[in-house]
This record gives C-alpha cells, sequence and structure tokens, in this order.
C-alpha cells in the first residue's frame, strides 16, 4: 500500500478541544443551500473558507436594510485572528489573502469609497441584497452608517460565567454571583469551564470545590497535556484536600 504523504502530518494535530455544543437553547446562525452545493465543494482554501464563515455570522448579527463587515472587523476579533496565524502580522497577511480569494471566487462583493481623507473598503455578501448595496453605494444612493455599535465578536458568543453555573451547578444567590464576578476578573474563562466540568463529571455541584480547583491550578500550576481525562486524574479530584469540599 503507498504511503500518505500527509499522514506524519495528520499525526501531529493537535488534539481536539472542542467538548460539543451546550445543551439548551444556543443562537443559530443560517446559512444559504448554495454555499453547501456550490461553494463548499470548491473552496480549497482553509482561510478563505473561515473567512466567508465569519462574514456569514457576522453579517446575520448586524442590524440594517444593508450589512457590510470591514477589514478592521476581522482584525477587531483576535479570537478569530489567533486562527489565521500565529502573529498578528501572520494573521493580518492571511486575512487579506483569504478576503481576495472570497471576492475572486464571487461569494464575497467588495465595495471602495473614497473620500478626500482616506478611503474605506466595505465588504457584502454575493446575495441580491448586497449586490444591490453595492450598486446603490457606487451611484451614491445610501452611505453606510458608521454609527458606533456594540462589538460583534466571538468573545461575546462563548456563554457567561452565570450561564454556566447555572447550566451545571444550580441556581444563583446574591452571595455566588458575587463570588462568580470575583472568578472572572482573577481566572481566564477556559480554566472556569474546565472546572465547572470537572465537578460535573465527580458530582460534586458545589462552588468551593470549583474555587478550590482553580485556587490549585494558580497556586501549583496546571497541565495542560494532562489535564482530568484519565480515572486516576479525576479520582485526585475527590480525594486529598479537594475532600473538605465535598459532600457525602
Amino acid at each position: 500500500m503507498k504511503k500518505d504523504p500527509d499522514s506524519s502530518r495528520v499525526a501531529n494535530l493537535p488534539p481536539l478541544s472542542f467538548r460539543g455544543f451546550p445543551t439548551g437553547k444556543v443562537r443559530l446562525t443560517p446559512i444559504p443551500a448554495p454555499f453547501f452545493s456550490e461553494l463548499l465543494p470548491a473552496i480549497d482554501h482553509l482561510g478563505e473558507l473561515k473567512v466567508i464563515l465569519y462574514a456569514l455570522w457576522f453579517l446575520n448579527r448586524k442590524e440594517g436594510v444593508f450589512r457590510f463587515i470591514r477589514p478592521q472587523d476581522f482584525l477587531a476579533d483576535d479570537t478569530f485572528l489567533k486562527g489565521l496565524g500565529s502573529t498578528p502580522t501572520d494573521a493580518a497577511a492571511a486575512l487579506e489573502d483569504s478576503l481576495q480569494r472570497a471576492v475572486t471566487r464571487g461569494s464575497l462583493l467588495k465595495a471602495e469609497v473614497q473620500s478626500e481623507a482616506s478611503s474605506q473598503v466595505y465588504y457584502f455578501l454575493n446575495s441580491p441584497r448586497g449586490r444591490a448595496a453595492v450598486e446603490g453605494l457606487k451611484k451614491g444612493a445610501w452611505q453606510p452608517d458608521l454609527t458606533p455599535v456594540a462589538n460583534v465578536t466571538l468573545d461575546i458568543e462563548r456563554p457567561n460565567i452565570f450561564r454556566l453555573y447555572e447550566e451545571h451547578i444550580g441556581p444563583l444567590t446574591p452571595m455566588i454571583a458575587e463570588s462568580l464576578q470575583e472568578a472572572e476578573k482573577t481566572y481566564p474563562a477556559a480554566w472556569i469551564e474546565d472546572a465547572l466540568r470537572i465537578a460535573v463529571e465527580n458530582n460534586v455541584r458545589r462552588w468551593r470545590y470549583v474555587e478550590a480547583i482553580l485556587h490549585s491550578w494558580q497556586e501549583e500550576g496546571r497541565d495542560e497535556q494532562n489535564r482530568g481525562d484519565s480515572q486516576k486524574d479525576r479520582r485526585r479530584y475527590v480525594e486529598g484536600k479537594y475532600a473538605d469540599f465535598i459532600e457525602h
């Protein structure tokens, strides 16, 4: 059998860290059916795929008759940029290349408005409304509303700590809410999510227990490569110093 030249690269990929979609209602992003039947089979560049998917997500969260996304909107989302390059410079270059690919393919439309002071680039979905927006912009029939609005970024889509607590531990009380706000300032969001997951796996639905895990990670460091996956790792969170936080 002929050896796959890419097999070594596949073997070296980092482990998947996505733990699945959450329970309960989540906001959905509509994607036109032609994306799957026409665009998806043709797109052969990961950056281009990411850019068009992000644009669909972003535009769905904007308001107004004509919705657009600008280069600075992409650049303002650090979470998105991390998936395009290892450094800000690499990510910006990859973004520019990916946007050009999307425009060349026809999934996005590009319009540039010149003024005496500067020029501004806008991207629209290549839909009937997007095409009308570009045409109207060229004729001066309308101007983009640049009134500052609340940032639309992927970080905002993450469940907030109150929702996580209610989903995994129980109803909020004023005292618990204060503790949660303090924890959110002290620990990374990913740590809090992982500590809550460990509490659920060990059936210890108490905030003091979650706090003890977070404090331990902060004081002693955290092994990011071997975190809570084996039975041995899980057992250490219900024995020893953590036992004081568990009601038997």
